[in-house]
Parts: structure tokens; sequence; C-alpha cells
């Protein structure tokens, strides 16, 4: 009876092995035979800034791996909003990805009453891109020449200095509130609609200074109509090695850093053999010499983090940017 009920045990454990073993048999056959056709990258940014170029030339080196074409929409406008509502909306086996910045994923719940989207519950944050730490930027002529020059001012000049962004809760924004909680400091924030108008009003001396990424004021930067006072990072900029961190132009001293990050993301629930074959062939077509090459044009930083990694940076991301946004106030609805 002993040697029947251990035939049995012995039986089903084979039985369950093999449906397991099949299970992992059709995982991997599914990320061999995906994609299995066009794979759609939907971004919330226009034509021709940093992240799009960043996406495009990604979008070709995985069309080239995947031998599927990989066409990116660009859905500015609306927060991002328009380009997560598309997203939504789209395939849920990984045919249609988005690209993200930080304010979506660590930013944007703490500050708006309600939004379109939850984070936990639609999106699988499957690559980092790239990290762009921000420049305090005042016009080629400017009386400043440290951002000490800029704390004086402002404390002698309360509310009557002025710097511009494109909206409300981006990461100029968010790094000049903690940057006038940490120094004492209040100055008045000006909306532009484009980033080209924004950088121009610096350079007339219309907005006294502004933050801006080599990618948004760089332009007009290396065209000699700006100058770049500090980086807000924790060390000088290997593209920008001239210019000294805010620390040492006598501002606001590490961990303060004004920064963005771009990522691509899955829908929630992707299979984990197709997430896992989107975060290899990612992270091997960012290494590539050309796409180095274009995060030096635009002053990015590789964000070279394994998913584990990935996912504490985002937790820790999230409380930074929470506790700026509850300091300050900012509530939209």
């Amino acid at each position: 009876m002993k040697s029947i009920q251990i035939l049995r045990r012995g039986a089903l454990l084979s039985a369950a092995l093999a449906v397991a073993g099949l299970g992992l048999f059709a995982q991997n056959a599914s990320a061999q035979e995906w994609p299995t056709r066009t794979v759609r990258l939907i971004l919330p940014y226009p034509v021709g800034g940093g992240p799009d170029g960043v996406a495009r030339l990604l979008a070709d080196k995985l069309g080239r791996k995947w031998g599927k074409p990989v066409v990116v929409e660009n859905r500015p406008g609306g927060n991002g909003f328009i380009a997560i509502d598309a997203f939504k909306r789209g395939a849920k086996d990984g045919h249609d990805l988005i690209q993200l910045d930080s304010v979506h994923l660590a930013a944007y719940p703490y500050m708006f009453k309600k939004l379109p989207y939850e984070v936990e519950k639609d999106f699988e944050p499957l690559a980092p891109l790239f990290k762009a730490y921000l420049f305090f930027t005042v016009a080629q002529d400017s009386k400043y020449k440290k951002v000490s020059d800029i704390i004086a001012d402002a404390k002698a000049n309360p509310g009557k200095l002025n710097y511009g962004s494109w909206s409300i809760g981006n990461p100029v924004h968010l790094g000049m509130e903690e940057f006038q909680q940490l120094t004492g400091t209040k100055v008045e924030h000006v909306l532009y609609k484009e980033t080209t108008q924004l950088y121009t009003s610096v350079a007339t001396g219309e907005l006294a200074f502004s933050i801006g990424s080599a990618a948004t004021a760089g332009p007009m930067q290396r065209a000699g109509k700006l100058r770049f006072l500090a980086v807000a990072a924790p060390k000088r900029l290997s593209a920008y090695p001239d210019v000294p961190t805010v620390a040492e132009s006598g501002g606001p001293a590490a961990p303060y850093e004004v920064s963005g990050w771009n990522s691509i993301v899955g829908p929630k629930g992707l299979s984990p053999a197709v997430a896992d074959k989107i975060r290899k062939d990612v992270a091997e077509a960012l290494s590539g010499p050309e796409v180095k090459e274009k995060f030096l044009s635009f002053g990015y930083e590789p964000l070279n983090l394994d998913r584990q990694q990935y996912a504490k940076y985002i937790q820790s991301e999230a409380k930074r940017h929470e506790a700026i946004i509850k300091r300050a106030k900012i509530e939209l609805e």
C-alpha cells in the first residue's frame, strides 16, 4: 500500500513539474516570438527635444534588433496625460510602450488631487534611460557671477526676482521651491508655453535667471547668449567640467539637486519574459557609442540600474518629491 502511495506522489510531482516546465517553455517561447508586429513608443514630449532624440535613436536600434518597426508617436500636452491616455488604451502585451519622466512616476501622485492613472496599477517601469542634471542659467551679461549672488539679491529684494519654467510641478519648479526653502528666499515663478521663449527671456534679461538642462538651455548657452552659473548636481559633469556645482558656487550643499530622469514603461501585468527581453535589449542599445554620444551632447548621465535598484530608486525619488511638494503646499486639481 505504501509503495502505491509513493508511486502516486511521484506521479503527481512529475505531473506538476511537467506543467511548470510547460509554463516556463511557453513564457520563453512568447518572449522569443515577441514582437509579432510594429511596436509603438508613445512620448509625452514634442518632436525635436532631448528625450525625443534619445527615443528615436533607441527606436531605430530596437527595430533592428527585434526585426519589427518601432515607431515613435509624439503626443505632447496636458502634463503628459494625453500620451498616458493613449498608452492605457493601447495593447497590453508590450507592443505599446511609453516613455515617461520623473514627475509622472514620482511627483504627480503627490501633487494632483486626482490623476488619470495610478502608478502601481497602470505601469510597469522597465528600463531607466538617463538622468539630466539642470544648470542655474543667466544672461551672458548678467550681474550674477555665482549662485550666492542670486541668493543675496533675492534676500535684499524679496519677491522681486523672477525665474521661469513651463509648468507647475516640473523639475525646474520643484527645484526652485526646494531652493527657496533651503535659502530662505522668495522669488516669482513665471510660466511659459515654450522652452525656447523661456530661455530667450533669460537671455534678454526679462527673467533674472532660470534653471535648464543642456538640452533645453544648452543651445543658447553654446551660442553665447546664456551662461551656466552652476550645475545642481553632486559633482561637476564630465561634459561641463568648468561649470561648478551649486554648492561650489555658494548655493545649498548636497544633497540638493535639480534633475529629471526618463524611463521606458510598459503596461502592468506584462509577461515577465517579455519584460525581461525589453530590459535586456534596451540596456544593450544604450551601451552603444551612438547613444553615449547623444547623451554627451544633451548633458545626460546614464542611469545604469538593475531591476531591484531601479525600483528602490523610484521609491527614494518619490519620497524626495513628496517632501518638497508638501512643504511648498502645491496642490493641483
